[in-house]
C-alpha cells in the first residue's frame, strides 16, 4: 500500500483554496494515476486492466449523493473504465480524446455550469488544458512537474490509493454537505 506523502491538508484550509471549494458544483478526473495509480495489468480473457481504490469510488458517490456532480474525461478507452464509472453511476463520461478541451466544453454546455464552478484533478501533460480553465484544480504527488506548477493544490495521498477521496471529502467539507468527521 502507497502511504500518503508528507504534505498537509491544511494547505486546503486556505482561505483561497476554500473559496475556490464553496462554488463547486462538479468535480472532473483523468483516470490513469488519478483515478488509479497508473499500473497497467493483463489479464488473460480479459485484456488490460487497472487498479482502482473503493475509497475514491465511495467519496464520489457521497459527492453526487449531495448534488455534486462528476464526470471523467480520459485520453485512454478501455472496457474496464467503461465498467467502472457505469458501477458508479457517473453520468458524463469522455475517453478516448487526448483535446480534453472539447469533452470540458460538452460537459459544459450539458450542465450550464461556468468554470468557475468545476474542479478537475490530472496529473499529466494533456490535462494542462483543462487544469487552466477550471474554478479549482488538483493532481497527484506523481504527476509531471508542469502539472504540479499549474495546480491549485497537490494531494497527499497518491493516485489509485486514495487521492481522488481527498479531493471529494475537502469539497463536501468546504462546503458543508453530506458527512464529514473531522
Amino acid at each position: 500500500m502507497m502511504p500518503p506523502v508528507s504534505a498537509s491538508l491544511k494547505l486546503l484550509e486556505t482561505e483561497d483554496l476554500q473559496k475556490r471549494l464553496r462554488k463547486i458544483k462538479i468535480l472532473i478526473l483523468d483516470v490513469d494515476g488519478v483515478m488509479t495509480d497508473g499500473r497497467l495489468f493483463w489479464l488473460d480473457g480479459h485484456g488490460w486492466t487497472r487498479h482502482f481504490h473503493v475509497k475514491d469510488g465511495y467519496g464520489l458517490k457521497l459527492l453526487m449523493n449531495n448534488g455534486v456532480q462528476v464526470a471523467i474525461i480520459s485520453a485512454g478507452e478501455s472496457e474496464d473504465v467503461r465498467t467502472r464509472m457505469k458501477f458508479l453511476k457517473i453520468e458524463h463520461v469522455f475517453l478516448g480524446d487526448e483535446d480534453k478541451i472539447k469533452a470540458l466544453e460538452k460537459i459544459k454546455a450539458a450542465t450550464g455550469l461556468e468554470y468557475e464552478q468545476m474542479a478537475f484533478m490530472g496529473d499529466d501533460l494533456f490535462d494542462i488544458p483543462v487544469i487552466e480553465r477550471v474554478g479549482f484544480s488538483a493532481t497527484v504527488p506523481h504527476a509531471v512537474d508542469p502539472v504540479k506548477a499549474r495546480v491549485h493544490y497537490v494531494s497527499e495521498t497518491h493516485g489509485g490509493w486514495g487521492a481522488v477521496r481527498e479531493i471529494a471529502d475537502a469539497i463536501r467539507k468546504s462546503q458543508g454537505i453530506g458527512p464529514y468527521l473531522d
